[in-house]
């Protein structure tokens, strides 16, 4: 016999609901498998061939990690870092759901050798044995201490990285302000991000790097002289062109995604391919206009 004792009616509520969707084909045969208590007692008969059992444990690993994380991550945001908004929290625990799920490396970097899933099975494995009985509340007390740091340390990686984002968006915000306040000085500019930047007028005839750096406003490097690059990002701001094709490999490159937060509905993207099609193109159109007129 396997016997759970909850605090809280809801949570014991929500476990036992789980165990008999996945217990349902068990408990149509035999009604006495699984027990609700009290409103706060789960109770379930094992079987000799430990199906039951090992079903019990993977339903408390799943019950643990879709119902109860997030209120730890939570917790530990509200009383050791004083987050208590709930957007902030939401915004931190995306953050910590992508490092969970594998989709930012670069962030998993940073908890290295840590992984909250397994941690939870291997505690779990060691408390379920036949015929138990335990409190829920005292094995998350006991049990999964461990566990709470290595879940403080995502918390600690996540919260970093959100205020690099909130940074981030302030300083997009700023230069947006800056741009939205400057007359254009070309109609067009063509960024060519192949072996490094280059910039192309509307004639597609490149522009010089020593006449770019005469062009770059010089308050602008002043304000913000860590944040803004000097070889892209404020040649743009200060000549400010109404229209900017970019070109390169890799449109998800930190740099790309700042120009396209930047300038949004003036800026669009192509392939290299399509910047030296383009540029062959008018050159073929300017030897044709030539031979008309010489």
């Amino acid at each position: 016999m396997i016997e759970i004792i909850f605090q809280s009616s809801t949570d014991a509520r929500s476990f036992y609901e789980r165990l008999c969707e996945r217990l349902q084909s068990f408990c149509q045969s035999d009604k006495s498998i699984l027990h609700f208590e009290d409103q706060h007692i789960v109770r379930v008969s094992s079987d000799t061939s430990g199906i039951i059992l090992n079903t019990v444990k993977e339903v408390f690993v799943q019950f643990i990690v879709n119902q109860k994380q997030d209120d730890w991550f939570k917790r530990i945001l509200m009383e050791h870092y004083f987050y208590e908004d709930e957007g902030e929290q939401q915004q931190i625990l995306e953050i910590i759901h992508s490092i969970l799920e594998g989709s930012r490396e670069d962030l998993a970097a940073f908890v290295s050798g840590l992984d909250i899933k397994e941690s939870l099975k291997s505690a779990i494995d060691e408390l379920f044995q036949n015929n138990i009985s335990f409190s829920f509340d005292s094995f998350v007390k006991f049990r999964m201490r461990p566990l709470m740091n290595e879940m403080a340390k995502y918390v600690e990686v996540s919260i970093d990285e959100y205020k690099m984002e909130q940074e981030y968006q302030i300083f997009v915000h700023t230069l947006r302000d800056f741009l939205s306040g400057r007359q254009p000085k070309a109609n067009t500019i063509h960024v060519l991000m192949d072996e490094g930047v280059h910039f192309y007028d509307e004639q597609f005839s490149e522009i010089k790097r020593g006449e770019l750096l005469r062009m770059i406003d010089r308050k602008l490097l002043s304000n913000h002289p860590v944040y803004v690059d000097s070889v892209t990002i404020a040649p743009l701001l200060s000549i400010a062109p109404s229209s900017i094709y970019l070109y390169s490999y890799d449109f998800d490159q930190p740099l790309v995604r700042t120009i396209r937060n930047i300038f949004e509905e003036r800026l669009e993207l192509s392939s290299i391919e399509a910047f030296y099609n383009y540029q062959n193109a008018h050159s073929y159109a300017d030897d044709e206009k030539c031979k008309r007129y010489p």
